[in-house]
């Protein structure tokens, strides 16, 4: 049965935005109370915090879908609609949050560290917001927003700051045992550590943690064996301890053959957080309480020596050279921290909008010729939020696009008039305007908008009709009076 899961992805989904409502006071002797619709609640959020007390990702591996709680919609009287629960998802220290593609969103290390990793949708808008001197009593309101959904990868990299490193059965989960509370499954066959422990190790005034990680051999670096999830666990360690075992009865093995394979896996890993033959290195010639391997020990420490490693002849059984192995550590973890306390603290850069930047893109239609393709999160958030079968709000989202200048740069492309315009699924005809913006368009009946030609509109496709400008039809009418005037005299 599985204990322990390191690495999973998780599908999550945040909770759609409360739709606005459409309402109109009506109480006795006040025929005109205006408009009173509520607001929608806000979609909940779903959000990874670091938990101490968690150490695994397996609830995660068992429940792989999370979803946040959805805003309740608004209601009649300025009642606004309940926000949506967010959703707190509680993961381990050193867990790494990665995109579909691979990319990394989130690193998260220390208590209480937190990401929100799926945004709740924006909450609609109710009739009683959207009122302005012109359209003093909208017959729409807008809709939720829906909430973001995506896959991503939590990854769990072990958080200790010395990595015992070294071929299975060396003795690395005895001498955690030894040295620390942990207690980890110790056998006499290879990969019994399958999965990471840590211990926490106390010399003198310094106290430190020590990472237990599963064996490596040869092609780890490759993905051999557990090899990745070996060296995926030793990324954070500030020291590593090589683990080297002097009483090995298999042919062609030695403690300086097994360093220099260890070696050459380290070099060989690529890491996100630095070379790791760049961290200090300690070794540990293991199990010297039997007199073969205490003879070997003997032998190899002069010239791991001259390598330039401190070398610990050590006994996880009798406990044997510990204390000085304790107190070597310690002091490498000492002088790590005392780097990072003298470290600058991060910088948090801003990146600005640029000043010409409009919101949003059009490009042409690759698919259709004459075709355009409208990008931005407004113009994209605008469609989402429209009730297509009210003309009043399709009116109000033409406005919209008009005043973000879209028409404008369409017309700048050379869209012709019918062409094709695609935002998000939906797409629009386009017809250039004579310049009507929607403070100078007062509605005549609530839900409708006398701008819009709605005979063409095709089933299954929302198709948005252009405006048509007050200006253009008096023009029109004077057009048809000065034709008219000679025909009369």
């Amino acid at each position: 049965m599985v204990s322990f899961v390191d690495r999973v992805t998780l599908h999550v989904t945040a909770g759609n935005g409360g739709h606005g409502c459409a309402s109109v006071h009506r109480e006795k002797f006040k025929p005109l109370g205006g408009p009173d619709g509520g607001n929608g609640g806000r979609g909940g959020s779903v959000v990874l915090a670091v938990d101490p007390q968690v150490h695994t990702l397996l609830d995660f591996h068992h429940h792989p879908h999370q979803k946040a709680g959805n805003g309740r919609p608004g209601a009649g009287k300025h009642r606004s609609g309940a926000d949506g629960e967010d959703l707190e998802l509680a993961v381990p220290n050193g867990t790494v949050v990665h995109a579909a593609d691979g990319s990394v969103l989130a690193d998260l290390t220390g208590a209480g560290s937190r990401y929100v990793v799926a945004r709740g949708g924006r909450a609609g808008l109710g009739n009683a917001a959207l009122a302005s001197t012109r359209r003093k009593a909208p017959g729409f309101a807008l809709l939720g927003e829906p909430g973001e959904a995506l896959d991503v990868v939590l990854e769990l990299k072990s958080v200790a700051e010395v990595g015992l490193v070294g071929f299975p059965s060396a003795g690395k989960s005895s001498l955690i045992a030894a040295l620390s509370a942990a207690r980890p499954k110790i056998a006499d066959y290879p990969f019994t550590t399958l999965v990471p422990n840590l211990g926490v190790v106390s010399a003198g005034e310094t106290t430190f943690t020590v990472a237990d990680v599963p064996g490596l051999i040869p092609g780890a670096a490759q993905g051999k064996g557990l090899g990745l999830d070996f060296l995926r666990h030793v990324e954070r360690c500030a020291v590593l301890l090589h683990v080297l075992d002097c009483a090995t009865l298999e042919p062609g093995r030695d403690p300086i053959s097994d360093l220099d394979a260890i070696e050459s896996e380290l070099a060989q890993y690529q890491s996100d957080l630095g070379d790791l033959l760049e961290r200090p290195r300690l070794v540990a010639l293991n199990k010297v309480d039997v007199p073969e391997a205490r003879e070997l020990a003997d032998f190899v420490t002069d010239e791991l020596t001259a390598r330039g490693y401190r070398v610990f002849a050590i006994s996880a059984v009798s406990h044997a050279g510990l204390r000085e192995l304790t107190f070597a550590l310690a002091e490498l973890v000492e002088q790590y921290r005392a780097g990072q306390e003298a470290l600058a603290p991060a910088r948090i850069v801003l990146s600005p909008k640029a000043v010409d930047d409009s919101g949003f893109t059009v490009e042409p239609d690759s698919d259709e010729p004459g075709a355009f393709v409208v990008r931005g999160s407004k113009p994209e958030r605008w469609v989402r939020q429209t009730q297509f079968d009210n003309d009043e709000a399709v009116g109000y989202l033409a406005d919209r696009l008009a005043r973000l200048g879209v028409e404008d740069e369409l017309a700048k492309l050379g869209a012709m008039p019918g062409a094709s315009v695609t935002i998000l699924d939906y797409v629009f005809d386009f017809q250039p305007t004579a310049g009507m913006a929607d403070e100078d368009y007062s509605p005549t009946r609530r839900g409708t908008d006398d701008r819009l030609d709605t005979s063409s509109r095709p089933i299954a496709v929302d198709r948005l009709a252009s405006k048509m400008s007050r200006r253009q039809h008096l023009i029109d009418e004077e057009l048809l009076l000065e034709r008219a005037v000679p025909e009369q005299l």
